[in-house]
């Protein structure tokens, strides 16, 4: 029998003496000489249609906002997002440097699949060994510049591209975002439970789609029913960092490509965190 039957690879809350502890190699792949990125932060979810894309915009555009260098790195591949609504039509461009990320209005670098298409509803039909390549091209490949925070966009759940951003990308933290239904500790607690197998740290807790407010008599209405993510936040020893409500202007300004404008009065408890983080 070997001796890493059953290994997870998670040396670190593993109590076996085996060679594996002694042959790990640091897998983080190496910045390009034309980038300069001092912060990575990965906004994950355990499913889909949770609004993990509409909070990586928010946390970006409130952290340009704050007087930071801000990116935003695209690695949902399969449904990339990000430039639709930031307004982002041009093809990115490369010169003697590497591939150039786009520029938003406010001064957000961003790089994604959908600015290498022909056309923005092509469909990405790659394998995950492609899709693997393509985020580890973004990251050396692509000239960042100087940036005090990325934030990484993944795709949901716990496959390959969440593998490949853990293992290759020198992440500093998440940011779990979920919605307040029945279904919200397990979808939690699986991204929870990956980061931790990874000894990626948890920053916290972000749930979108928390409540709507009456435009009429300012009542707060718990549309998908009370929350869970106090319980389940408090389970697991990390905070809850934002619970942002259904705005229609927000989704609007989506739409529209100017999430920019959007109120980030809900999100600056989140990047406040994120500023204090060592």
């Amino acid at each position: 029998m070997s001796e890493n039957h059953g290994c997870t690879g998670n040396c670190s809350s593993c109590s076996a003496n085996c060679s594996s502890k002694e042959e790990k190699q640091d897998l983080r792949i190496p910045q390009g000489p034309f980038s300069d990125v001092k912060k990575v932060i990965g906004i994950v979810s355990g499913k889909g249609g949770v609004g993990k894309s509409l909070v990586t915009s928010m946390l970006a555009s409130s952290m340009q906002a704050n007087g930071c260098s801000t990116a935003i790195l695209d690695a949902d591949i399969t449904g990339p997002s990000i430039p639709k609504a930031f307004g982002l039509t041009d093809r990115a461009e490369a010169d003697a440097s590497g591939l150039l990320p786009e520029i938003t209005k406010t001064g957000i670098k961003v790089m994604s699949v959908n600015l290498l298409l022909e056309k923005e509803d092509s469909p990405v039909v790659w394998r995950g060994p492609v899709i693997s390549g393509v985020i580890q091209q973004f990251w050396k490949d692509v000239a960042w510049g100087e940036v005090d925070y990325m934030f990484v966009d993944m795709p949901p759940g716990t496959g390959d591209v969440s593998l490949t951003v853990f293992q290759n990308l020198p992440v500093d933290g998440i940011v779990i975002v979920t919605t307040p239904q029945d279904l919200v500790t397990m979808i939690v607690k699986k991204a929870y439970n990956m980061a931790k197998l990874m000894n990626i740290p948890v920053l916290g807790i972000v749930e979108n789609m928390s409540y709507a407010v009456c435009p009429d008599c300012g009542k707060q209405i718990n549309i998908f029913g009370e929350s869970k993510v106090e319980e389940v936040a408090a389970e697991l020893g990390v905070p809850v960092l934002a619970k942002l409500p259904i705005v229609p202007q927000t989704a609007a300004l989506v739409d529209k490509g100017a999430v920019e404008l959007a109120d980030d009065s809900y999100i600056k408890n989140a990047v406040e965190f994120i500023k204090e983080m060592k």
